[in-house]
């Protein structure tokens, strides 16, 4: 059974529109890091829409697991240094980190 693409590019347009406003509007890093997961989860959704219009629907399949790696890698080392920015600072509120500003 063939799904029409324009859904899944629909709410991956809106899922990556989510994101982005959250990592515009919030100011707590964790959160930060959930808006950019969402938005890379976003365009995973649209690669994988894509590849159905490719013969042989591997190429955005492809694209999908190579972001899904790099995305992993991203959390644990952003994780790493909001601990080390907590550890430091005593919090991880963005608009109070200031002393990178001098």
């Amino acid at each position: 059974m063939e799904m029409n693409s324009g859904i899944f590019l629909l709410v991956g347009a809106a899922l990556f529109s989510i994101g982005l406003a959250i990592v515009l509007l919030k100011r707590h890093a964790v959160m930060v890091l959930m808006g950019i997961e969402l938005m890379l989860n976003a365009v995973n959704l649209n690669l994988i829409a894509f590849s159905q219009n490719d013969p042989e629907r591997l190429q955005g399949q492809l694209f999908s697991l190579f972001v899904m790696i790099v995305a992993a890698a991203e959390a644990a080392i952003a994780l790493a240094i909001i601990l080390q920015v907590y550890r430091h600072f005593n919090t991880v509120q963005l608009d109070e980190l200031n002393e990178l500003k001098k």
